[in-house]
């Protein structure tokens, strides 16, 4: 691998994000209390204490943080922000809740684009880091060095980015048999039905895949699956690590309302449906 400026914050990144997932894990391992937000989503001590956790490695770095349980800043604060990173400390709520163990930590770097900055977004991901506490699988990507797979992840705490690359698989690395479609196991709306109507009149038979959380853009990053639509409710959190990870794979993350790949920091932090393929 080539030097990569990016590698001190994926270090950082990557520490934060075992850091959160060890605070979930002592949660589920035993009784989930759980309340809810005003939007009705759920909110689990596990997200509390994994937001604390990463926000204790990331302030280290000294880049404003955007989370999911943290404070909100003011639309010109977060715009005019050069670089920030945006966080789900528990990516999965409600399969956390349902205990089928598919659920994430997600941390990316934003970086300011190139396109003036307004109601349509200001920035881009440049390194995005998605870990799954129970599975202890860690998916990673830096812009312009590719993406990877490491599995025990945990058990290497404390190396550096350039030893977890070289201890990694780089993405993809599998190869699917069929046209496979990656389904929304919670969310599945009737124009994700039409979707799938469509790639069956290309493809003849497609087959189906399906995984909670931000673990479905490492499903499409390794390779194991073709396509996921996605025409349901996303916020930023829940993409922006996903979207770098698909990129480096060679997958495109596209906005379905633009057209182009989505842009982060809205004013709305309410992401438009989106296709990965």
């Amino acid at each position: 691998m080539t030097k990569d400026p990016l590698m001190p914050m994926l270090t950082a990144a990557i520490e934060a994000a075992l850091a959160g997932g060890a605070a979930i894990m002592e949660v589920y391992a035993g009784t989930i209390q759980v309340t809810y937000k005003e939007d009705r989503s759920p909110l689990t001590e596990a997200d509390e204490r994994s937001n604390r956790a990463i926000s204790k490695v990331l302030a280290g770095t000294g880049i404003p943080i955007l989370s999911e349980e943290g404070a909100s800043f003011p639309i010109p604060e977060r715009q005019a922000w050069e670089q920030y990173w945006l966080v789900d400390p528990l990516d999965g709520t409600k399969e956390f809740v349902k205990r089928n163990d598919e659920f994430a930590v997600c941390i990316a770097l934003m970086q300011r684009d190139q396109q003036p900055a307004g109601p349509t977004g200001a920035a881009r991901p440049i390194l995005g880091v998605i870990y799954a506490p129970v599975l202890d699988k860690l998916y990673f990507a830096t812009q312009g060095h590719g993406a990877f797979l490491n599995v025990q992840a945990a058990t290497r705490a404390g190396v550096s980015a350039y030893e977890r690359v070289a201890m990694s698989a780089r993405l993809p690395n599998t190869e699917t048999s069929a046209y496979t479609i990656l389904a929304s196991r919670s969310h599945r709306s009737p124009e994700t039905e039409a979707f799938i109507v469509e790639r069956e009149r290309e493809h003849g038979t497609v087959e189906f895949a399906s995984m909670g959380s931000a673990l479905k853009f490492g499903l499409v990053a390794e390779g194991a699956a073709n396509v996921y639509p996605r025409y349901a409710p996303t916020m930023e959190w829940d993409t922006g690590a996903g979207q770098i990870i698909c990129a480096e794979a060679g997958k495109e993350l596209i906005d379905v309302t633009t057209n182009a790949p989505m842009r982060y920091n809205k004013h709305e932090l309410v992401n438009n449906w989106f296709v990965v393929q």
